[in-house]
Order: structure tokens, then sequence, then C-alpha cells
């Protein structure tokens, strides 16, 4: 007994023109129903873009805090000094410290052994700006992370406006022949 197609399309009322004119519909109705709410998104700010103040360690302003910094009457915000000590071969060198102002948010400019931060692989340096970022992000502040050179190396930034705090991580990477690329991990 033979049993007849009915057709070989998937959908026999329909034409391949009728087909791509519901798919290009699907396709614009998920964007936009998709996109607002992606709008709503709370986004993560860049790294600040104002210039690393080197002067400030051996010149410290009131307004600013250091590694030399300490506060005889209470707790001086950020605290990374026990970072500091446990870092991996004195990675971290000094710190300085802007506390939030009408422009940026607050930020600790941390400053490494160039030597040493050269001989980190990706995953360990990755591991100590996470540290040091969760670290001064327990106390509302962003990390960037520069050398003597005043080279950016890498940055912890977060929005605090946001419960949990939403944060990235970027990092400069040098590959064989000297070219830089930038990395981003948001978590």
């Amino acid at each position: 007994m033979h049993i007849p197609k009915l057709c070989d399309r998937p959908w026999p009322w329909r034409s391949d023109r009728q087909i791509s004119f519901s798919l290009l519909l699907t396709i614009a109705l998920n964007t936009l129903l998709v996109a607002p709410s992606l709008a709503q998104t709370p986004s993560i700010p860049s790294p600040s873009s104002a210039p690393l103040e080197l002067d400030l360690l051996t010149k410290p302003k009131d307004y600013v805090i250091t590694a030399n910094t300490v506060n005889p009457a209470r707790l001086t915000v950020p605290s990374l000094w026990w970072a500091q000590q446990n870092s991996e071969k004195k990675l971290l060198d000094n710190w300085i410290a802007y506390p939030a102002s009408e422009k940026e948010p607050a930020r600790v400019d941390l400053i490494v052994n160039q030597q040493i931060w050269s001989l980190l692989e990706y995953v360990e340096r990755y591991d100590f700006v996470n540290r040091l970022g969760s670290a001064a992000r327990n106390f509302g502040y962003n990390i960037r992370v520069f050398n003597y050179q005043k080279e950016p190396l890498a940055s912890y930034t977060c929005n605090f406006s946001t419960t949990p705090p939403l944060c990235t991580i970027q990092t400069t990477v040098k590959n064989k022949i000297g070219l830089q690329r930038s990395l981003s991990l948001s978590h």
C-alpha cells in the first residue's frame, strides 16, 4: 500500500516568502522585547581616566591616603596594609586612595613592582587584581593598577548602586612580540 506525501515542506500552506517574513518578524519582535530589558541592566562604569599622581606618595594631601598614611584615632579606610603585607613577593609597593568626589567615585591607584608583575602569568595577575579589588570594593572603592612608569596595567571597577555591586576586571596583556590587548571579565 502506498501512502502519498502531502507535501515536502513543513508548512504546506506558506510560501518561502511568507516563511522569511515570519522569521524576520519574529527576530524583530524578540529584539524589541529583549532590548528594553538589557537597557534596564545597570552598566559598570569605565575606570577613571584621571592621571596617576605619584608625587602624592611623597607629598600626600589631606584628602588622600597612601601606604604611609596612618590615622592614630581610627581605622584608615581603605585598609590595604594587610593585603600589602600578604601580597606575593611584595608585588604591591604602594597605593594612593582618593575619596569620592562630585566628578568621580572613590578609587585606589595601586603601584606594583614592575619586575614582579612581568613575571606573573595572566591568572596570577587576575587573582591579585581580584583579591585587592574585592578588598577595596568592601570599602566602596574601585582600583586601578599601575607601575612606576605610570602605565595602566589593570582595573577593578564596580557599579555600587546595585546590590550586590556589579564589577568588572580589565587587564592589559602583552603578547610575546610586545603587542598589547585589553581583556575584560565581569562578575
